[in-house]
């Protein structure tokens, strides 16, 4: 390139960086979108997040005929498949366009206006006026002796391009990322036991969801050690040995993988964000202010890398933030999130949106609790239709506005469902709307009509 000065350069071809670069390239701006793996073009979640393992989840909920690891190698091979015309998509979505340049090699900042890219022994500087940084995260690993050592050790992007069916899989952590993985190999054949310091999985969640969840996993074969500190990794002939201790006694679990579903940290490594000026939080985030630019006024951060909620949708809505800042009023912001669904896929998915109880109660709310299993919804036929009656449905109301202050659907569609309820809560329907509104039949969405008349089980 004869002039490597850009309107835009965006280091990461995440979600929301590929779609800005995409929007001010048809505009005919200059951009430079830098991958550092042509493995990812598209970003965390067609490759190796969102897309592929709820392919996965997908066809372990559907096995087929065969053994369990001809089934689980099947799903992989599709998976794979589905993937890999995506990432050509998304690469085309951008190399189409004739002001965009994509540039394959590992970015760091020379100074707040300069960022070098290199690919083996090729170098390139480039200077851009705005600078959009869209890095993710990266998986942690926690600092067990052994573990990081061990060649049995898995991360969720190995563990889902494995291609044998791991047949005793150990998975750290008992959160929302463990307990999908543990769904989804339990279902393809494998004996999964979760490992957790702390006393039950999902801490986040109510009891009662809690204790729903467990019970839906443990009835596909998981088994939980909660309360139990894992003291060393080890391998052996033919797996690894874990050890952990639970009330003072020492244990061991023999396993053939162990998965490290500990949580994510943003991914800034080798970025060189102190020669750019670039402030981090305490957690290793890029810091940004409500427009997401950092203390480098021309600089952004979206996506993990920001430290903000986890989610594709989340570095979707950040590309619209900095759009404004760059295209339009300049005024929206994060502050505008007034609430954000989320779904866990275990089978059935758990999805929630806003308060717990428990969050509702501590914060002196005047709160109503309304709750069904959903084998005991009359006025929802779908699960039975399609065979899956286990779960339950939650919300939480404010006693004196009828506002639905919170939900929790642990049940087949929940990850539809919770965006119409997400909608309602933003735009004030009450829950006696939701409750007399009129749904097509069969569908999950009638679940409302019964479950929201159905007489408080608590108030506070």
């Amino acid at each position: 390139m004869d002039d490597t000065h850009f309107d835009l350069v965006v280091i990461g071809f995440g979600k929301g960086g590929k779609t800005l670069a995409a929007t001010l390239g048809r505009l005919g701006k200059r951009v430079a979108m830098i991958e550092q793996s042509a493995v990812m073009y598209g970003g965390t979640c067609i490759n190796i997040g969102c897309v592929p393992t709820k392919a996965l989840v997908h066809h372990a909920e559907h096995p087929g005929a065969g053994t369990p690891g001809e089934r689980h190698h099947r799903a992989v091979e599709a998976t794979r498949a589905i993937t890999t015309t995506m990432r050509g998509k998304n690469f085309a979505m951008l190399d189409t366009i004739d002001s965009v340049t994509v540039i394959t090699g590992r970015a760091t900042f020379l100074d707040p206006k300069t960022v070098r890219v290199t690919a083996g022994d090729d170098v390139l500087h480039l200077t851009a006026d705005t600078i959009v940084i869209n890095t993710g995260a990266v998986p942690t690993i926690p600092p067990v002796p052994g573990l990081r050592e061990s060649t049995r050790l898995l991360t969720s992007t190995e563990l889902i391009d494995l291609d044998h069916l791991p047949k005793r899989l150990a998975i750290l952590g008992g959160g929302y990322v463990g307990v999908e993985f543990a769904s989804m190999y339990a279902q393809f054949g494998s004996a999964v036991t979760v490992l957790d310091a702390v006393p039950k999985i999902m801490p986040r969640e109510d009891d009662d969801i809690i204790e729903a969840a467990t019970e839906i996993l443990r009835g596909v074969g998981v088994e939980f050690v909660t309360g139990a500190s894992v003291t060393e990794v080890r391998d052996i002939d033919n797996g690894v040995e874990i050890t952990y201790e639970v009330d003072g006694e020492t244990h061991i679990l023999a396993a053939d993988e162990v998965l490290a579903a500990t949580g994510r940290k943003p991914a800034t490594e080798g970025l060189g964000l102190a020669r750019a000026g670039v402030r981090t939080t305490p957690t290793g985030a890029v810091a940004v202010d409500e427009f997401l630019r950092t203390s480098q006024p021309h600089i952004f951060a979206i996506g993990d890398v920001n430290g903000g909620p986890q989610f594709t949708y989340i570095s979707l809505d950040d590309n619209r933030i900095v759009a404004d800042q760059l295209l339009g009023s300049g005024t929206r912001s994060t502050t505008d999130r007034k609430f954000v669904p989320f779904t866990v896929f275990m089978t059935p998915p758990l999805s929630r949106v806003g308060l717990t109880e428990r969050e509702a109660v501590e914060r002196g709310l005047p709160v109503k609790v309304v709750t069904k299993a959903v084998a005991d919804i009359a006025a929802m036929p779908r699960p039975k239709i399609v065979g899956e009656t286990r779960g339950l449905m939650k919300f939480v109301v404010d006693r004196e506005t009828d506002h639905v202050l919170g939900a929790v659907l642990l049940s087949v569609d929940s990850q539809e469902l919770i965006n119409l309820v997400t909608l309602a809560m933003r735009h004030n329907v009450t829950a006696t709307e939701l409750r007399d509104a009129i749904y097509t039949h069969p569908a999950s969405t009638e679940a409302f009509n019964e479950v929201l008349a159905t007489p408080p089980i608590r108030t506070a």
